[in-house]
């Protein structure tokens, strides 16, 4: 198993693309704690998930609750291997009626919690002195603009940034950062982009496979970033598009 004996920690787990990624985790022998605000189903992902997988109730957006998330992993599995920073927010709306609260709700858990979680899991991963290895998750749209997203494509091309600055000041403590950029991905989130037939044609016009991408697929790049396969890889974003 890729993972056998590592303890990650993956935000925004409850459900999607970061569910899929606790999943494929455990059954690659890592212990993962799951950060979420979404508690009804965090608590279900947790018991399907079995004993190799805690959760506890964490808005990213705040410092405190992104320390209490990573400490909470230390305390229940003993270390910390790898952090995921999955969890992520949408807002739409058109570019002259976006609000400033949705704006900042946005890059405050898209940007500001990917950084603030960042820094908790690489302070405790020099505490521990073995280094780690951090995933971030982008998107197509941190390079692809697409109308009504302007938050949202604003936010992912910062985790561009954030990986590869992040990346460059972290290789001397052997922390390892990447990203990964998704296309569309069947998801709760994606429904809201295929709600009518036209929307879906729409969407489905700019996919070359002629497919929306699973959970699993997204699963896969997680397990090769965070794993000793991509050991010479860091500062580096894979688009799965």
């Amino acid at each position: 198993m890729k993972l056998a004996n590592k303890v990650a920690v993956v935000t925004g787990g409850a459900r999607g693309i970061g569910q899929g990624i606790a999943e494929r985790f455990v059954a690659e022998g890592c212990q993962v704690m799951i950060g979420d605000v979404l508690e009804e189903q965090l608590t279900e992902t947790v018991a399907e998930l079995g004993e190799n997988c805690a959760g506890t109730v964490a808005d990213i957006s705040e410092g405190a609750d992104c320390q209490r998330l990573i400490d909470e992993a230390v305390d229940r599995f003993g270390r910390l291997d790898v952090l995921v920073n999955n969890a992520g927010i949408s807002r739409a709306a058109p570019f002259l009626e976006l609000s400033e609260e949705d704006f900042d709700a946005v890059l405050g858990v898209n940007i500001r919690g990917a950084f603030l979680a960042t820094q908790a899991a690489a302070r405790q991963m020099v505490k521990e002195g073995h280094g780690g290895t951090i995933v971030n998750l982008s998107s197509i749209n941190a390079i692809v603009a697409i109308p009504g997203q302007t938050a949202y494509t604003i936010s992912k091309g910062a985790i561009h940034q954030l990986t590869r600055s992040s990346a460059v000041q972290l290789a001397q403590h052997g922390i390892r950062v990447n990203a990964i950029g998704p296309g569309t991905i069947d998801t709760e989130m994606a429904a809201g982009l295929l709600a009518d037939a036209k929307a879906k044609e729409k969407v489905m016009s700019r996919i070359p496979l002629g497919r929306l991408g699973g959970t699993d697929e997204i699963a896969a790049i997680a397990l090769f970033l965070a794993s000793d396969e991509s050991s010479y890889v860091t500062g580096e974003t894979i688009y799965a598009d």
